[in-house]
């Protein structure tokens, strides 16, 4: 079966904040459609699109009362069959995005199970008793901050919300509930999707004997304003009988054909567990963690991460992103609130050129900074109950930029759910598409360049040794290698290598000078500069 998903480029979409089609102020999918050609020129091989079920919004999306349709904001079944098949036309696969831990509280198999001990929904939730004084069962949090379990007193009893009270739990204990929703997998697959991102698939399952985490030693250092990072979390998730069920949702989609499983890993270990769940034919074909998500970043950090994934999980295959809707965006989070002016085409050029496979976030191309939204714009629930420590979600969703002269920037003709970043209208794409040097120009030429080299992505790489605050990185096979050299830091730097080599292509190249002599070179680099390195004699 050809494996199409290894060393592919996923665009990931951001529906409410793409492109607002009907002119409500909420982006839809016939407003993704509409921008099919773009996405098609950026030269990716399929999209993810976040949730667009029917939904309560409390959690915009990722709370599902119907995983089987589409909530109206967002359009119809038959606006997404359009989609599909335009996307397939352009040659572009389609993911969406599958929240199986847990539903709305108006998903109606919860509106069953909460009125009683004994209806045919009783045991699809985690449910428990009190402690004796009342209490709830045991010291759970949940991600968005306060405990993890809310009292229904028609049964007079909690039930478990590893998010917020308004997203209960299922109880993947029960086969019933894996049969249910293994059933709204193949819905959507006998509609022609390709494959799932699973959001927070190692969350399905809990600990039955519900015994207290214990604390995480150190804790408080890395707090930001949320107590859930004060604990080990070994019970509450990635628990064992998870693999199974995975191995039966595997089955399904490989039922078929080229199907593919991301899942989405938030763990104590997220690498670590990246490797376990990637192992073999099993169990998923792929995972990213947030492990390139972090608050802050460095070259170091992605070196030591992708090293780790391999030395732990040679067998394995990661995915790698450096934003998605749940965290800063990359150029803020390591260029802080002066991002220089060349370091998102750098940033790209790192991303892409690592072995896995990639995801891009909408903007990510545009090379857009945060939003600093004021609390009177946030709609993000972690931002509204974590605020000032946590600022939310908001910022990395506002809208894209589509033409700097309209009005909001040409993504809706009303005021949309979040205001346009005041910095993005400068980066709004038809001002890059003027410029060969822009981000967004830069990312495509990088695309292209990478498919056209995609017998290296699925090979083997190296790291090279290089000066602090740098990355070499050498895709390779045999005696042949493509090299990235990228400089993230504000200082001239040199590259030295010990083989002979060529810049593989002048078009995404900026910032070097080069000077070899046939048997080694040496690569000047300028502050924030990249360029790739083609070379028959690698050592």
């Amino acid at each position: 079966m050809k494996e199409w998903w290894r060393g592919a480029i996923i665009y990931q979409i951001y529906p409410r904040s793409f492109n607002d089609a009907n002119g409500d102020g909420i982006g839809d999918l016939t407003g993704i459609t509409q921008k099919l050609d773009y996405i098609s020129e950026l030269g990716v091989d399929g999209i993810w699109i976040s949730p667009f079920f029917r939904s309560p919004m409390k959690d915009f999306g990722y709370d599902v009362s119907d995983y089987c349709d589409i909530d109206p904001i967002f359009g119809t079944l038959e606006d997404f069959d359009i989609l599909l098949e335009e996307a397939h036309r352009r040659d572009l696969k389609v993911l969406i995005d599958m929240v199986l831990s847990h539903t709305s509280d108006q998903h109606s198999w919860f509106q069953t199970s909460s009125q009683s001990k004994i209806n045919p929904y009783a045991d699809w939730y985690v449910w428990a008793d009190p402690q004796p004084d009342g209490g709830p069962p045991n010291n759970w949090l949940s991600v968005f901050g306060g405990g993890a379990w809310a009292w229904e007193p028609k049964r007079c009893q909690y039930y478990l919300h590893n998010f917020l009270r308004e997203q209960p739990d299922l109880n993947f204990h029960n086969p019933e509930v894996q049969d249910a929703v293994l059933n709204a997998c193949r819905f959507w697959l006998e509609r022609g999707v390709d494959g799932f991102r699973l959001d927070v698939c190692n969350y399905y399952f809990h600990d039955q004997e519900l015994r207290d985490n214990p604390p995480l030693e150190r804790a408080r250092a890395h707090i930001t304003g949320n107590p859930y990072n004060m604990q080990r979390h070994v019970y509450d998730r990635t628990r064992p009988e998870n693999m199974a069920f995975l191995g039966r949702l595997r089955t399904l989609t490989d039922s078929f054909g080229e199907t593919l499983l991301v899942g989405e890993i938030s763990d104590d270990d997220p690498v670590g567990t990246m490797g376990k769940y990637t192992e073999g034919k099993a169990l998923l074909h792929t995972a990213y963690s947030f492990g390139l998500l972090q608050p802050k970043m460095n070259a170091e950090l992605v070196r030591d991460t992708v090293e780790t994934f391999y030395k732990d999980a040679p067998n394995g295959w990661p995915s790698w992103s450096f934003s998605n809707h749940d965290v800063i965006r990359i150029a803020t989070r390591w260029g802080g609130e002066e991002i220089p002016a060349k370091l998102s085409p750098a940033l790209n050029a790192v991303l892409l050129s690592l072995p896995g496979t990639i995801f891009l976030y909408q903007g990510e191309e545009l090379g857009l900074p945060e939003s600093d939204l004021p609390f009177e714009d946030l709609r993000d629930p972690v931002g509204l109950t974590l605020y000032p420590d946590n600022k939310g979600r908001d910022g990395c969703r506002t809208p894209m930029p589509w033409v700097k002269d309209k009005k909001n920037a040409a993504f809706s003709d009303s005021d949309p759910w979040l205001p346009v970043g005041d910095k993005h209208f400068e980066l709004a794409v038809d001002q890059q598409v003027k410029s060969p040097g822009s981000t967004l120009m830069q990312t495509q030429a990088l695309i292209s360049f990478w498919r056209e080299h995609r017998d290296l992505r699925d090979r083997d790489f190296r790291f090279l040794p290089c000066p602090e605050g740098t990355i070499a990185l050498a895709r390779h096979h045999s005696d042949k290698a493509i090299i990235l050299v990228a400089n993230l830091t504000g200082d001239v730097q040199i590259f030295s290598f010990n083989f002979g080599c060529t810049l593989a292509r002048e078009e995404i190249t900026q910032g070097l000078s080069l000077t070899d002599d046939g048997e080694g070179c040496l690569v000047k680099c300028d502050p924030y500069s990249y360029g790739m390195l083609e070379t028959n004699q690698f050592k």
